[in-house]
């Protein structure tokens, strides 16, 4: 009699889906070689992003491919299918599959069974109905918008720098971020640095042309570092000539006007939106369940709620927190929960297929470190505050701790190492946006349309 395997269906290729699906390759190892087993992860792209080193990509210190780990490569017992989740019925142990080839094959969907489901689809960036929003600003979520964005400061400066026109000028060189979260600022201080370096380079830019702001609703930045160290890091960006404005929204930027709700108005050509994010869509569309805020319920097993064979951690699952003394409180979604959960996630997983006991995730959250550029940052880590150099030391440090595989970290070394001893790379590859360009104009064709991107003239 053959005996079918457990089909695993891990959903979401970011920090839960990797790890969790890495771990199970090491827990169930036996039972994979015998194909007892069966580990299948769905993610839209084919790699997993480390989302803490984005900033240092759009500052050019690392390199755009040291910032993603190749799923193939670290998951090469599993199966791995390109595309997006489009809804998952439980009931049945089927999810809906739109892959890469679907619109060339004329195929539509595929449907994937399971018998263990894991959901970690992560989040996604949480807008406003903003005039203007969709059409002018870019995001700061993925090496894509990274590199678009270092591009695009970059030709700005150059733009400023060409023109004779100083209300073209003016808009160039004024940046505009929105959120004063982890992305937000250590993105705007990351780049901030970069282009007051970079202005060494312009005949007719001085560093203090360039005009930064930070828009924050709240009346503090960074407040997982703590309340000294967010009015810390204020002082820091403000005394580096940025605008920090908070309990301050942006009511618009249609036009290429960011309007501020404190009555300011700034002519510019780069909005970049932080502020927040949300489950992933995939969620709604399943039948387990949500909480208010749109995350899967889960239990501190990290086994969703009131369900069987299904599991959930990360940005998109609602886990209790068991170190909090407040009832009802979550674990935060953030990093240094998700790599811990998958850990937890992938032995409970291992334990199920095997019949075994299962543990309860339980991790006290320890402080967190936050980057304020080159030699610059703020830390809250077991109660201790540091600024400075030391504070972007541990920054550093930690994260290449955290970041998957060793081949990533002595790359990602090298590259720091490399950096030390030479001078920043100023290079914009704005023509990556339209790589055909050049050719269609040489085959006879018009320039590529542009749409209103913010890296378009």
């Amino acid at each position: 009699m053959v005996t079918e395997p457990v089909r695993i269906l891990v959903v979401g290729g970011g920090y839960v889906g990797m790890y969790t699906a890495l771990r199970l390759q090491r827990q169930l190892k036996a039972e994979l070689r015998s194909g007892a087993v069966e580990i299948t992860v769905v993610a839209p792209d084919p790699y997993m992003t480390y989302q803490p080193f984005l900033p240092e990509a759009a500052a050019g210190s690392i390199s755009p491919r040291h910032v993603v780990v190749p799923l193939r490569r670290v998951l090469g017992q599993c199966r791995i299918v390109i595309g997006e989740a489009d809804r998952i019925d439980h009931a049945r142990r089927t999810a809906t599959v739109t892959t890469l080839a679907s619109p060339e094959d004329g195929t539509g969907t595929v449907r994937l069974t399971y018998d263990e489901l894991v959901l970690a689809p992560g989040s996604v960036s949480r807008t406003l109905p903003v005039p203007g929003l969709a059409d002018y600003a870019i995001g700061f979520k993925t090496v894509e918008e990274a590199i678009g964005l270092r591009n695009h400061v970059i030709e700005q400066m150059d733009i400023a720098s060409s023109t004779r026109d100083p209300a073209i000028r003016d808009a160039a060189l004024t940046f505009v971020f929105v959120g004063g979260g982890y992305a937000g600022v250590e993105a705007l201080a990351e780049l901030e640095d970069m282009a007051r370096y970079t202005a060494r380079y312009y005949h007719n830019i001085r560093p203090e042309d360039l005009k930064w702001i930070l828009v924050e609703a709240s009346d503090r930045i960074l407040p997982e570092v703590g309340e000294e160290m967010g009015r810390y890091a204020i002082r820091e960006l403000r005394a580096r000539n940025i605008d920090v404005r908070l309990e301050t929204r942006l009511d618009s930027c249609e036009n290429r006007v960011a309007v501020l709700s404190d009555g300011a108005r700034f002519p510019t050509r780069t909005v970049v939106w932080t502020a927040g994010v949300k489950p992933a869509p995939v969620l709604a569309a399943t039948d387990l369940p949500l909480t208010e805020r749109g995350r899967i319920e889960c239990t501190a097993e990290l086994r969703v709620a009131g369900t069987e064979h299904a599991w959930a951690a990360g940005d998109a699952a609602a886990v209790p927190d068991l170190t909090s003394d407040e009832k009802g409180k979550e674990c935060a979604p953030n990093a240094q929960h998700a790599v811990r959960q998958a850990k937890v996630l992938a032995e409970n997983i291992a334990s199920a297929v095997r019949g075994g006991e299962l543990k309860e995730y339980r991790h006290k959250y320890v402080g967190s470190v936050a980057s304020l550029g080159l030699h610059k940052g703020v830390a809250h880590v077991y109660g201790r505050r540091l600024k400075g150099y030391p504070a972007w030391f541990m920054h550093r440090a930690y994260h290449l701790s955290r970041v998957p595989t060793f081949n990533r970290k002595a790359r990602v070394l090298a590259e720091w190492t490399l950096a030390g001893l030479f001078k920043r790379e100023i290079v914009s590859l704005g023509s990556l946006e339209h790589p055909r360009a050049e050719f269609e104009i040489a085959a006879g064709g018009g320039p590529p349309a542009k749409g209103p991107a913010p890296h378009d003239d």
